[in-house]
């Protein structure tokens, strides 16, 4: 008997429990968007354009690293997307320039104006 109320009293709350709206249902997903965009669409895409600048701002002289681990120095720089880097005496090797993964001469100069202290006029 009492399980016969027990059910009825179920049925009964399941039947007048407010359902959500189709606009309440969508702003989780919405918040969830916001937050990937935020924490990890946003970071890779600055990450990028700072290696994309890296990379359009080497020079002849510099001192590079490559995706395969090869350290050198870039010996000349070709409009066509490739460089020329020696490796070793009398080893120079093409690369292209998307495999440049650090510029340690820009690195480097970056490193060293961040710990100047900078001036102050009293």
């Amino acid at each position: 008997m009492y399980v016969l109320l027990f059910l009825s009293n179920l049925y009964a709350a399941d039947a007048t429990a407010p359902s959500q709206g189709g606009v309440m249902g969508i702003v989780p997903i919405i918040l969830i968007m916001v937050v990937f965009y935020f924490l990890l669409i946003r970071p890779q895409q600055k990450k990028e354009k700072e290696r994309v600048a890296m990379i359009s701002a080497t020079k002849v002289g510099d001192k590079i690293v490559t995706n395969g681990g090869i350290v050198g120095t870039v010996k000349k720089v070709s409009d066509n997307n490739e460089i020329e880097v020696q490796i070793a005496e009398n080893t120079i090797i093409k690369i292209l320039k998307s495999h440049i993964i650090e510029n340690y001469t820009a690195t480097a100069a970056l490193n060293n104006s961040k710990n100047q202290p900078s001036k102050s006029t009293k």
